[in-house]
C-alpha cells in the first residue's frame, strides 16, 4: 500500500490536502477516490487514510485510524560522514535511513572534494532530508532520521556528544569489529570521504575518544561504509 510522510498534525477523521510532494506521488500512481494509503508524520505510529478527491495539482484525503506501530531500532546510531560527491552522499543518506540510523552528521574534512556553506549548505541539508524521508516511506520507518547541520571536522570533534561507543573507521584500524564491546545502546561512527581521513585527523579522533576500527581486508568506497557498519551494529546492538 502506498505510504507517505506528511509534516502535518494527523488526527483520525480529519480531512486534509496532501503536501505538494506527496500529492504528486499519488497522482503519478494514478490513485483514485476511495483508494487507501498510509500516512505518517514522524511523531510516532502511522495512520490509515483514504483518497477523497483528486485535483490537477491537489489531493484531498481523509485520515483514518491511528496505528501506534513503531519500527525504530533501540540502538541510537549516529553516522558522522565526511562529505562525498553528490550521488555518493545521497546513497549514504538513503541506506542509513533504511538501516535504522538515528542521525547523520555531515562534516568537512581535509580530503573532502565537496564543501558547502551558507545557503548552499542549507539546500543540501534539505535535499538530504528529502532523501531520508523518501527512504523511510519505502522501508516502513515511522520516524525520520535527523540530518544535522554541516560542521568542520575539528569543530565536530571539539563538541562530539557522548555515546556508549565511539568508532573511527580506518583501513589501519587498531581492532577488528569482532572485538567490539558486547553491549551498547548508543554508537557514533566516523566515516571519511573518498580519500579517507588524514593521519592527523585520525590521531585527533583517537584523542577525542574514538576507537580505530577495521572492517576487513578490503578497502570500501566511502558510500559503502555506512550501510556496512550500520548493518553490523544493528546486528550486534540493535533489532536485527
Amino acid at each position: 500500500m502506498p505510504r507517505f510522510y506528511v509534516d502535518l498534525p494527523l488526527d483520525a477523521g480529519a480531512q486534509l490536502e496532501l503536501p505538494e510532494t506527496a500529492a504528486r506521488h499519488v497522482q503519478v500512481l494514478r490513485m483514485q477516490p476511495g483508494e487507501p494509503l498510509v500516512l505518517f508524520n514522524g511523531r510516532g505510529g502511522e495512520f490509515a487514510a483514504t483518497v477523497l478527491k483528486m485535483g490537477k495539482r491537489s489531493v484531498l484525503v481523509e485520515v483514518g485510524a491511528h496505528d501506534p506501530v513503531e519500527r525504530e531500532s533501540p540502538l541510537q546510531l549516529t553516522i558522522v560522514q565526511a562529505l562525498s560527491a553528490a550521488e555518493r552522499m545521497d546513497y549514504t543518506v538513503q541506506k542509513s535511513a533504511e538501516l535504522g540510523v538515528t542521525a547523520i552528521q555531515p562534516v568537512i574534512s581535509e580530503f573532502c572534494q565537496s564543501r558547502y556553506s551558507g545557503e548552499r549548505a542549507e539546500k543540501r541539508i534539505a535535499h538530504w532530508q528529502a532523501v531520508a524521508m523518501s527512504a523511510c516511506e519505502q522501508c516502513g520507518r515511522t520516524r525520520i532520521p535527523q540530518i544535522l547541520p554541516i560542521l568542520k571536522y575539528e569543530d565536530y570533534l571539539a563538541s562530539a556528544p557522548a555515546a556508549d561507543l565511539r568508532v573511527l573507521l580506518s583501513p589501519d584500524g587498531a581492532i577488528h569489529h569482532s572485538r567490539l564491546p558486547t553491549q551498547a545502546s548508543s554508537v557514533c561512527v566516523l566515516i571519511g570521504a573518498e580519500g579517507g581521513f588524514s593521519r592527523r585527523e585520525e590521531s585527533d579522533a583517537v584523542e577525542a575518544g574514538f576507537i580505530p576500527l577495521i572492517l576487513g581486508p578490503r578497502i570500501f568506497r566511502t558510500e559503502t561504509v555506512a550501510p556496512v557498519i550500520a548493518g553490523l551494529l544493528q546486528s550486534r546492538y540493535g533489532d536485527w
